[in-house]
């Protein structure tokens, strides 16, 4: 990519110059758009003209403001449809914009660099927020000292595996409700509860790469094991369709010790006085380990 070449061609006065718009979500599906009659390719992703997508001007700043933008866009099936959207497939998906001289589009000048944050749907359009890089920087980073893990299972903080043995266990979906309700007919490879507070992702079907967070594990009188989620799947999930179960933390420091054997990683302080603590009167009996003052 040639900057200079860009800013050269602005200089000579005629210029051939477009808008070019990539989206590439969290799974890895790459989108290319432009603003130009023709479609422009770069980068091995022909950026398309027939999408209907268009954005604001970039509103950028000096110092550690946010950029922000907005882009418009129209549903269809080759690009954002109403399904995407609504299952969450493009939440905080990767943008980038560049100035691009369509016909040498190595000359190129990159303007934006962000991710979509809030999509508001309505008849037949789409409009989606733009989040500048700098956005990061207004969520909250560091450890918080708090008796509980602050690491979520599987993480780089955590470093517990959940490809062992017993951790997690894919299975074909029998009975769906709601794409948030799983009933299983045989399936004891696991305690009760044992899946509470994990997740369930889904490995194919219309909702492949989906997944929720597992609300109840339990089971039937019958036998049957139920697994609820929070929330439904945000697309229809099949029977017979693949999904993975992992086990699920309560990030207590006595889970982390027992069920997982990973207290060597455990991201919490379990011996941090309770708020109790700041109005405790010394007593000449019993031990002051940060519990109520009234057990």
């Amino acid at each position: 990519m040639s900057r200079e070449a860009f800013l050269a061609h602005l200089a000579g006065g005629l210029t051939t110059v477009c808008r070019c718009w990539r989206v590439t979500r969290t799974d890895g599906v790459v989108f290319g758009f432009t603003d130009h009659d023709a479609p422009v390719a770069f980068d091995g992703v022909t950026h398309r003209s027939d999408t209907g997508l268009s954005a604001s001007a970039v509103v950028q700043g000096t110092g550690l403001s946010v950029d922000n933008t907005e882009a418009l866009g129209v549903l269809s099936d080759q690009a954002f449809t109403e399904t995407d959207i609504a299952a969450g497939r493009f939440d905080a998906a990767d943008v980038r914009s560049w100035l691009v001289n369509w016909r040498d589009p190595a000359a190129r000048m990159e303007r934006f660099r962000g991710t979509i944050g809030e999509i508001r749907r309505g008849a037949g359009a789409f409009q989606a927020e733009l989040r500048g890089l700098t956005e990061a920087l207004n969520q909250p980073h560091g450890r918080v000292y708090q008796p509980v893990c602050g690491a979520i299972l599987g993480d780089a903080a955590c470093g517990f595996d959940l490809d062992g043995e017993g951790y997690s266990v894919e299975r074909t979906a029998e009975v769906v409700e709601r794409g948030q309700v799983f009933r299983f007919a045989e399936f004891a490879e696991a305690e009760v509860r044992w899946f509470e507070r994990g997740r369930l992702r889904v490995l194919s079907g219309a909702a492949a790469g989906l997944s929720g967070v597992v609300k109840h594990d339990q089971f039937r009188k019958d036998g049957a094991r139920v697994i609820e989620l929070w929330a439904p799947v945000g697309a229809p999930v099949a029977p017979g369709d693949l999904v993975r179960i992992e086990a699920g933390c309560d990030k207590r420091a006595e889970t982390c010790r027992l069920k997982f054997v990973n207290f060597a990683n455990f991201r919490g302080f379990p011996h941090i006085p309770g708020e109790d603590w700041l109005v405790s009167v010394p007593r000449g009996s019993g031990v002051d380990d940060g519990g109520s003052l009234n057990g």
